[in-house]
């Protein structure tokens, strides 16, 4: 889930988007007939479950009624509200200032008469709403989040930075273009609405040609991924490969962008024989594909791939986002059931403790997930766009109304970037693979809480005693880095963390030489004592670069050997590649 997004604001549901009404499983009972209203029900929802938020307002209702005196408190707070307007109308200072990560009213115009007066009517009117969800004691936390996300929508919507006439960046844009930039924000609201339905790299990039071209061979396929094994550049490399298990929630390219700042290029560079699983993507032929699928025919499979070719070398595994989820508990099972073929386990922006999985909780109860199910299940998998609109309501200012100024009433447009190209080449995810991931690992943590089975059987993540390497990064939405800290206290194996600069992308992205990068880094030794996360960040110093530099050290140090071998030969013996990287599953559409 992307820093960077290119969201389309579409006036009308799309079909692309929205599920069918004409269900392809059979109508037989009255929760047929429920699921069919469900999803009918999804078309104007935006996917959520109007249970949900119906519960939460009646929560937060209820407790406000039965707090009179706190109730009554937000009348004279509003009273003072007003009277700060007041006196700002009268020429005094600014009452208030924007938050941190507000830039509606960043433009100078916003700042003088007579717009500042709107300016801060708005912003001491969402201070005062605040108040007004958070007052009443005794409301659930998650529903009294449900109703400040909500009401948090409605305001942003009705914001006066989004309504040309009172936007006076849009005024003046229009006066001194002569309406130029209307025909040119027309022009791109009419184009995005007619690449909707594409989801495919933007702006000249090209997979295969200026992304994910990094050479190398696919040397695996199965019905679920491919197995790409790249071409070596230095004469010898080390013994031990390095197995790349992406999130399967968008295309696995994220670490071979652009030539300069691939992650895979990169290590290949550095005399690592790397592999890669680049996943399918799925169609409604795949509705009953589960989890645990994902790690039989996914990560399995492909250690069984790269111990094929590389022989009895032991493998350095890493997984990225959910990939990181899922390669820990392959790890676990394999620790469990006395498969010893891993060298070390990195994992990035990856969480095994879901109980602080931040702002994307909001959309994980019991009730919003049977909506979800009904949906998916309708279509047969969930789409890279309704899974989009999501993330982009959790941070709508950003993601959806300030792209939407900029690009339909100032008429301009980003300078397209490798980032923004893979962002919006979106991914498919099977119905119940998705719904059993929700409910196991988000809804009832049983990962972390020690439920979560394997072949009947369940795990224990201190159960791995491998060298573990792990990063969070600060500005994370979708893998908080307090939450991905948490590998901590799972385990009592040595473990190196990370905390870098950027986001859930930009900071895994984050090659040498790049300039602003910082990160932390501190090694907790097997056995010894852990910090809190907050401990750790205030006595771990940060350190300007590149955190690629400290990871390769890593995994020198922790290879059986220091040996220098030739590389290994491309693909599995005796059985010709299948074609070239970056495969034909990174294509499909």
């Amino acid at each position: 889930m992307p820093d960077i997004s290119t969201p389309v604001l579409s006036l009308a549901p799309s079909p692309e988007v929205q599920a069918p009404l004409l269900s392809p499983v059979p109508v037989t009972t009255a929760a047929d007939l429920d699921r069919l209203l469900h999803v009918w029900q999804s078309r104007y929802t935006a996917g959520r479950s109007p249970s949900t938020v119906g519960l939460a307002l009646i929560d937060w209702a209820a407790h406000a009624a039965n707090a009179p005196f706190q109730t009554a408190e937000l009348g004279r707070t509003a009273l003072t509200q007003w009277l700060c307007l007041f006196q700002a109308a009268m020429g005094g200072q600014a009452a208030i200032v924007p938050p941190s990560g507000d830039h509606r009213f960043d433009h100078p115009a916003w700042r003088q008469p007579p717009y500042h007066l709107l300016t801060q009517a708005v912003l001491l009117g969402e201070a005062w709403w605040d108040s007004v969800v958070r007052c009443p004691d005794g409301v659930n936390r998650h529903n009294q989040h449900i109703v400040a996300f909500t009401v948090r929508q409605w305001l942003d919507l009705v914001s006066p930075s989004n309504v040309p006439w009172l936007n006076p960046e849009v005024i003046e844009a229009t006066h001194a273009s002569g309406g130029a930039n209307v025909v040119a924000g027309i022009t791109n609201l009419l184009a995005d609405q007619a690449a909707a339905g594409g989801r495919a790299p933007i702006g000249g990039f090209t997979v295969g040609g200026n992304l994910a071209a990094t050479p190398g061979k696919v040397v695996f396929r199965n019905a679920l991924m491919e197995v790409l094994q790249y071409a070596p550049t230095t004469a010898t490399v080390a013994v031990e490969p390095v197995l790349i298990v992406p999130a399967w929630i968008m295309k696995y390219y994220i670490l071979d962008l652009s030539p300069n700042n691939s992650l895979i290029r990169w290590l290949v560079s550095q005399g690592r024989t790397v592999f890669a699983i680049s996943w399918r993507n799925p169609g409604v032929d795949m509705r009953e594909t589960s989890f645990d699928d994902y790690r039989t025919q996914g990560v399995m499979a492909a250690i069984d791939t790269v111990q094929a070719i590389c022989g009895a070398a032991k493998i350095h595994a890493t997984g990225y986002c959910l990939g990181g989820t899922l390669l820990t508990i392959a790890a676990a099972t394999m620790a469990r059931d006395g498969d010893h073929r891993l060298a070390g386990l990195s994992l990035l922006a990856a969480q095994t403790d879901f109980t602080e999985a931040g702002e994307l909780q909001l959309f994980i109860t019991p009730d919003q997930l049977d909506f979800l199910n009904d949906i998916m299940q309708n279509q047969g998998y969930l789409d890279s766009t309704q899974m989009a609109g999501a993330f982009q309501m959790l941070h709508s200012n950003d993601l959806v109304w300030s792209h939407a100024i900029r690009d339909y009433l100032l008429g301009e447009r980003d300078t397209p970037n490798d980032l923004m190209s893979w962002n919006a080449d979106g991914t498919r995810l099977p119905a119940r693979m998705h719904i059993e991931y929700l409910r196991r690992l988000f809804l009832d943590n049983d990962l972390a809480e020690g439920r979560f089975l394997v072949a009947g059987r369940p795990l224990v993540l201190d159960d791995i005693k491998l060298p573990m390497f792990a990063v969070g990064t600060e500005r994370d939405h979708i893998a908080p880095w307090h939450s991905v800290f948490k590998l901590h206290f799972q385990t009592c194996t040595e473990l190196t963390f990370v905390l870098t600069s950027g986001g859930h992308n930009a900071g895994i992205v984050s090659e040498p030489g790049h300039p602003r990068r910082h990160f932390r880094i501190r090694v907790r030794d097997g056995g010894a004592r852990t910090l809190g996360p907050d401990e750790w960040q205030r006595d771990t110093p940060p350190r300007d670069g590149s955190w690629w530099v400290e990871w390769l050290g890593w995994l020198d140090r922790h290879s059986g050997s220091a040996e220098r071998i030739a590389p290994p030969p491309m693909g599995m013996p005796g059985i010709k590649p299948l074609g070239d990287a970056p495969g034909s599953y990174v294509h499909e559409r």
